[in-house]
């Protein structure tokens, strides 16, 4: 590709790039617009208006409330996203490789999945209670996920790229890094973006039903006081960590997906 091209390819990328945040601005004006209809059509008790809540929010924010919250929250759902990472690589890659574990485990990693995370929150508190209750939550929800990527990876992988390499003596090193890990990424990195995403949700949830802390206890508390606009405050901050986490994290993971599939068809073609 010439640099004109180049250069023409990146303008228009940009163009795009600055076309999908206008509309996205324009999708946050409609919501905002909206709610505050419906604030004027309901009154504050049943709708609290965007001003009063986003004024309750700066309250929160001020009193140290949310910053100790999201750190509740960060260490549950991390914490529970890590071990499912762990537990459905290992699972998987080994259900990838030996045809018999596959199928012992696969009927296992599909009830687990069926089962709604409201049961896991209800049966872990019983089992755990407090924080180790969420962790164990998140971890049994989102593990089957990463488990089923895990076994599409190692079964997809191309089993002459690896023999041509054990011919020409490749070290274990290089096998590692330069012959399986960039492929079982290609498979298990949208898995784990979409896990890290779905944790938040899950560990939010089990808190709300816990009262462990963190986010979701704080939205259980402004539910207990039927203080409307806090509730809405706390809303307002889960919705903002998704929109980061989708912005910055699962984005870059749809791009890198789509460079990915275009080497590959690359290497195909060639």
């Amino acid at each position: 590709m010439s640099k004109a091209e180049q250069r023409r390819t990146q303008g228009e990328d940009g163009g795009r790039g600055m076309r999908r945040i206008l509309l996205f601005v324009v999708g946050v004006g409609l919501m905002l617009v909206l709610w505050q209809a419906g604030h004027v059509a309901y009154g504050s008790l049943v709708l609290p208006g965007v001003g009063e809540t986003f004024v309750t929010l700066q309250r929160l924010i001020g009193s140290g409330e949310v910053a100790h919250a999201l750190q509740a929250t960060a260490f549950n759902a991390l914490t529970g996203w890590c071990l499912s990472v762990l537990i459905g690589v290992v699972a998987g890659g080994l259900a990838g490789r030996f045809g018999d574990l596959r199928f012992v485990l696969q009927p296992v990693a599909v009830i687990l999945l069926g089962v709604p995370a409201i049961a896991w929150v209800v049966l872990a508190l019983l089992w755990f209670g407090g924080r180790w209750a969420v962790v164990f939550t998140v971890a049994v929800a989102t593990a089957p996920m990463v488990f089923a990527a895990a076994v599409q990876a190692v079964r997809s992988l191309d089993g002459d790229l690896a023999r041509m390499a054990r011919a020409f003596r490749a070290p274990p090193r290089a096998m590692l890094f330069d012959v399986y890990a960039p492929h079982m990424l290609g498979y298990l990195y949208p898995a784990l973006a979409t896990t890290l995403a779905m944790s938040w949700k899950v560990s939010i949830m089990a808190e709300l039903l816990s009262g462990s802390g963190g986010i979701g206890d704080g939205i259980a508390a402004a539910r207990a006081r039927v203080d409307t606009a806090e509730l809405l405050a706390w809303v307002v901050v889960v919705v903002a960590i998704l929109i980061v986490l989708d912005q910055l994290l699962l984005r870059l993971v749809r791009e890198r997906m789509h460079v990915w599939r275009r080497e590959e068809e690359g290497h195909g073609n060639g």
